[in-house]
């Protein structure tokens, strides 16, 4: 069995790769660019590009199982190509599909559902962990955190769950047809997440909490696309109700309980210091 992983490099790609590969299962990661794909060395690593879907025949060719980003990974748009990706997975013979979610229904998950595919939507209605990278440059420089509203609750989700799940749905049966809303353990704030870094590293950091125009700016000045930006500052100034919501799924899924901030934090310790 050959199950074909796209956004393999990806924080949440390299995840599924990793507990695939654990559980013995054959992978073929499809990349952009094969020769800085630096994967473990049983991966087949295959060249392809999901916008430009005649690159994917060949990695796709024997593959009966496949994890499906339902994004571009340029630009984190969502791709208009999957009804292309899944004419071509159907004629290949793919049987079974993993999506991960990007925040609305799209082309590929429009496409998906249309087709004879057995589809398992992960839907993680939170923030990845690995979005606190964006606090590292500060953290380092200057022993700050800035963030538009500090008390705004997230049960935050560990990228390894993520792949757990995409594991478990991609080897096992009785996930077909499914849409699986995933959490973390905890409902953390910018304060609460401050304070388990803090103690990791054994360094005081300072919360600067920002107003919604220094927001715009900051992200405007990253390269920050507009509408992503009123997306973000709109999700801060009304958190969603599901986002600070604490799920079961992950540990009745994977069998394993969901990790913790703390775990992620004391994993990705030397990125902060």
């Amino acid at each position: 069995m050959t199950i074909l992983v796209t956004g393999a490099t990806g924080n949440v790609g390299r995840h599924i790769v990793d507990q695939l590969i654990r559980s013995g299962a054959r992978v073929r990661a499809l990349t952009r660019n094969p020769a800085s794909a630096n994967l473990p060395q049983s991966v087949e690593v295959v060249y392809g590009d999901l916008t430009d879907p005649d690159t994917m025949v060949e990695a796709l060719h024997g593959a009966t199982a496949m994890h499906l980003i339902t994004f571009n990974s340029v630009d984190s748009a969502p791709l208009h190509t999957g009804p292309e990706i899944v004419e071509l997975a159907t004629k290949a013979g793919i049987r079974k599909v993993t999506l991960l979610w990007s925040g609305t229904k799209g082309p590929v998950e429009e496409a998906v559902e249309a087709s004879s595919l057995e589809w398992t939507h992960l839907q993680p209605d939170v923030e990845f962990m690995s979005n606190t990278l964006a606090w590292a440059d500060s953290i380092r420089s200057e022993g700050v955190v800035r963030q538009l509203n500090g008390q705004a609750l997230n049960a935050m989700i560990h990228e390894a769950d993520i792949g757990s799940v995409a594991a478990t749905v991609l080897l096992g049966e009785g996930h077909a047809f499914k849409s699986y809303s995933l959490t973390g353990p905890e409902v953390l704030s910018a304060y609460d997440k401050i304070r388990i870094i803090s103690s990791e590293l054994g360094r005081d950091l300072r919360f600067i909490e920002l107003s919604e125009e220094e927001e715009r700016a900051r992200m405007r000045q990253s390269g920050v696309q507009e509408e992503m930006i009123d997306y973000v500052v709109g999700w801060y100034a009304n958190p969603p109700k599901a986002a600070s919501r604490v799920l079961p799924l992950v540990e009745e899924i994977t069998g394993l309980p969901a990790r913790t901030f703390a775990q992620w934090i004391a994993e990705n310790k030397t990125k902060f210091l």
